[in-house]
């Protein structure tokens, strides 16, 4: 389908999906292949992260694991290793879905992230690449026209300074949701990995993030620890995260191995 309906991409499955209030579960690319973020992605994610941060992509994996996942149906987004306008530039450029920014700590971070990632006049994102528009299957004009209210900008809440300005990062125009990376925020905020998920203060930091994202209707993701707890966050987070495509392959290599030496 190439045509669009209001300001809503049919291609753009995590963004449908969340504004349709259905829970989205998606996964982490870490291996720089094209091949393995398709496989990946047609297992029945709703989405798969191209982890630029912490997995092994360059620039040109990024395109290429972009568009793998798009051809199945499945929203790319991108995490960049870092808050820099060329890298969410180069991100968005490729295609993707949406954009995911580590490490938010400030509500004027966030600002900058939104003029980073938007169109004028809401930001100073330039135009120049035909990748983005090829990927969400419409016309550069359609997506010029609709990407700064289709494309989303997720911010991660990850360090005691982002859980006390939740609520002014949350009510930043232009910040379509607010993504706990519960390790990095048990490591800031414990000083152990992982958390129980138990403890006062994390409980707490969940709690402020919710509340943030519910007072000013913003979306909410976490990672989970397994799928039993995928199945219990998927009440509260709309967006639930979960593995990688280095943790399947070590997982699966693994049970073999236990099968044959049993």
């Amino acid at each position: 389908m190439n045509s669009i309906t209001g300001t809503q991409i049919p291609r753009h499955r995590l963004r449908n999906g969340l504004e349709a209030q259905k829970p989205m579960f998606g996964c982490f690319s870490s291996l720089a292949s094209a091949w393995t973020a398709r496989i990946i992605a047609s297992c029945g994610w709703d989405y798969v992260i191209v982890d630029c941060e912490h997995g092994n992509h360059d620039d040109g994996d990024m395109h290429d694991c972009v568009n793998a996942i798009a051809a199945e149906g499945v929203s790319p987004i991108v995490r960049i290793r870092a808050q820099d306008s060329g890298l969410i530039k180069r991100a968005l450029d490729t295609g993707a879905h949406g954009l995911m920014v580590p490490m938010v700590n400030t509500p004027e971070q966030a600002a900058q992230i939104v003029s980073w990632s938007k169109f004028p006049p809401m930001g100073v994102r330039g135009q120049g690449s035909s990748f983005c528009a090829m990927a969400s299957g419409i016309t550069t004009t359609e997506y010029v026209k609709v990407a700064n209210s289709t494309i989303l900008t997720l911010v991660q809440i990850e360090t005691p300074e982002a859980i006390a300005n939740v609520d002014a990062i949350a009510a930043v125009p232009g910040v379509d949701g607010l993504f706990v990376g519960p390790n990095d925020l048990a490591l800031s905020l414990l000083g152990y990995v992982p958390a129980k998920w138990t403890e006062p203060e994390f409980v707490a930091a969940l709690e402020a993030v919710k509340e943030a994202g519910r007072k000013h209707n913003k979306h909410i993701g976490i990672l989970a620890k397994n799928g039993q707890h995928a199945r219990e966050l998927k009440n509260e987070w709309g967006i639930v995260g979960l593995g990688s495509d280095c943790k399947a392959l070590s997982t699966a290599m693994k049970a073999t191995l236990d099968t044959i030496k049993q």
